[in-house]
């Protein structure tokens, strides 16, 4: 009976030692993948975070390589502000997602369940999030605009990534620090 159970033992852990294996490392890198480039002028939402700038307001991105920046149209295509190329440091994508309108008017219907079924109406909001520093204020920053899909986030942000000389990380753009050498 000892030989038996012994045996079924060794068997039994001996099956493990076959899945520890160590797999070798895939040096091959994934293909990157282009977005097509982004269009001159593209509609976005202002949604804060610029010195001067609080209110939310729906205009126009559009990118002005003559002076090297980028500038926010108002609805009445008047310039609101610009930021220059050379004053971004990081340049990402944002998602959420939240409860849609429809969603919220379906949960207050005063019946049993309509607030469960009105949590599960969903959107996804994207966002592109610029982190700049202010030469004037001498103080860094954050601000956001909203962007209608994720095909044109990704196209707007790698073309401002490469506009402005950014180096990438995934999906976000970013300035190193400039290297400095300590006797």
């Amino acid at each position: 009976m000892k030989k038996l159970v012994f045996i079924a033992a060794s068997l039994f852990l001996l099956t493990f030692t076959g899945f520890a294996q160590p797999r070798p490392v895939d040096k091959g890198a994934a293909p990157v993948v282009r977005a097509q480039p982004a269009p001159t002028t593209f509609e976005a939402k202002y949604e804060g975070g610029l010195f001067g700038f609080t209110q939310k307001e729906e205009g126009t991105l559009k990118f002005d390589d003559e002076n090297q920046r980028i500038v926010f149209l108002g609805k009445d295509k008047k310039e609101r502000f610009g930021i220059p190329y050379k004053s971004l440091s990081v340049v990402s994508p944002q998602s959420r997602s939240v409860t849609s309108n429809t969603g919220n008017v379906v949960g207050a219907i005063p019946l049993p369940g309509a607030g469960i079924l009105g949590g599960f109406i969903k959107e996804k909001r994207r966002y592109m999030l610029v982190q700049f520093s202010d030469p004037d204020a001498e103080v860094r920053g954050t601000t956001s605009f909203k962007v209608e899909n994720k095909e044109l986030l990704d196209s707007v942000i790698q073309t401002l990534g490469e506009k402005a000389q950014l180096k990438q990380r995934g999906d976000a753009y970013y300035r190193p620090r400039p290297k400095t050498t300590e006797i």
